[in-house]
């Protein structure tokens, strides 16, 4: 799970053994019973409830668009009913009683686990659009597990290629303890040295205690500063700012990003940069996505529930069968990836579920690029193309939308 999205701005780990064997690349007889049954884990609460709402909207958009296109071989594709009062648990237990072949979620990283151990004991393929923990990419699914959200440490080319592209010679790295903390600052620091970055001494900080860190870096006196934080970014970017180093000195990874306005120093941030995980999604489909719910208010993570329902309904064209190991066994092919890394060149991408059923008229091979992108998972069922938003904060210390990125890798 990453960062937040307002419709109005834009307008304007291992899991408990599954299923042996690996679907993603095994063969799978048809054993469907003719209807593509999609579920839907909403597992937001308190603070986060409101990610709820684009997601259903999303799954909502794109499931129309495929019965519009005609269906599964002719049958309306059906939304399974959605309880995001239950745990992510009783959720996947349900929507495996009510004969899902797919379901799209979590939203949290830390759910992953609960939803697998289920489902794929039940062959039923998990597509999250939020997950980026690092670690889920070794997650034991059985080949049951993908997702259409970059891992964490996609972030790390961009971050040090952020850094040289400003002219810098040198950086230190800054990062708050923990998994996403430690993961991404290894990440960050191979991507820079890789690059020709000199890569001064950083540190790990708890939230809130961020002072010896910072000076730290103060004396190192690098180009640029990389802070990789969450809920201990603000008091972070005060003790950098206190040792000296502010302004567009500083890189923010995605769980740093947010409007730090008067919480901060005046001009602490002006010309600093954060990157957030995605591109914006068009105002065409904003307002797609508002005709199928008129009170929207966030769109995040609702392009990659979109192309994740969009790929489970190509995977069930190509395979001729709405069954879960099907599904499972095509998503790569239809995602325009490979399990193998270097091996061949995609097709043309089709942009559609409409586009993309022609190409499978024509012949195995297609490649979606859907709302969110690029996909192309790889044999972790991973996205092997992920595209980052560029943000440059004013000199209130607000940010604006400044460019793109793109971090790609095999395999």
């Amino acid at each position: 799970m990453a960062f937040a999205v307002s419709v109005g701005a834009l307008l304007s780990i291992t899991a408990c053994a599954g299923a042996g064997g690996n679907a993603r690349v095994e063969p799978a007889e048809a054993s469907g019973d003719g209807v593509l049954r999609v579920g839907l884990i909403l597992d937001n609460t308190g603070d986060n409830a409101f990610l709820n709402a684009p997601q259903l909207a999303a799954a909502k958009l794109a499931i129309q668009d495929m019965n519009a296109a005609g269906g599964h071989k002719g049958r309306p594709v059906e939304l399974l009913p959605v309880h995001p009062d239950q745990d992510t648990a009783r959720q996947a237990k349900d929507l495996a009683a009510a004969k899902a072949d797919v379901v799209v979620g979590p939203t949290d990283s830390s759910h992953a686990d609960a939803a697998v151990d289920t489902l794929s004991h039940a062959r039923i393929p998990l597509i999250s659009p939020a997950n980026t923990a690092a670690g889920l990419s070794g997650l034991a699914s059985g080949g049951y597990y993908f997702r259409t959200a970059a891992a964490d440490v996609a972030q790390g080319p961009v971050l040090a290629k952020l850094a040289k592209d400003a002219g810098a010679a040198s950086i230190s790295v800054l990062y708050q303890e923990g998994a996403y903390g430690k993961d991404l600052s290894a990440a960050v620091t191979d991507a820079a040295k890789k690059s020709g970055l000199t890569v001064l001494p950083g540190s790990g900080f708890k939230a809130g205690a961020a002072g010896e860190a910072a000076r730290s870096a103060g004396k190192a006196r690098p180009d640029a500063v990389v802070l990789i934080a969450r809920e201990g970014a603000q008091g972070a970017l005060a003790e950098l700012n206190n040792a000296g180093l502010s302004g567009s000195r500083i890189i923010l990874s995605d769980g740093a990003f947010a409007r730090y306005g008067s919480g901060l120093a005046p001009r602490a941030l002006e010309g600093a940069r954060a990157i957030v995980p995605g591109r914006l999604p068009t105002a065409g489909f904003q307002a797609r996505l508002l005709a199928v719910d008129p009170a929207l208010k966030d769109v995040s993570y609702a392009a990659e529930t979109y192309d994740a329902v969009t790929l489970a309904g190509l995977a069930a064209a190509r395979a001729q069968d709405d069954a879960g190991r099907s599904i499972a066994a095509n998503l790569i092919p239809v995602s325009g990836g490979t399990p193998h890394s270097g091996a061949g060149t995609p097709a043309t991408p089709c942009l559609s579920y409409k586009e993309c059923l022609g190409g499978l008229a024509g012949g195995p091979d297609i490649n979606y690029d859907g709302e969110s992108g690029p996909v192309a998972f790889d044999s972790n069922g991973d996205i092997t193309t992920a595209v980052f938003s560029v943000y440059t904060f004013r000199a209130d210390n607000n940010p604006s939308l400044s460019g793109r990125e793109t971090a790609g890798h095999s395999g």
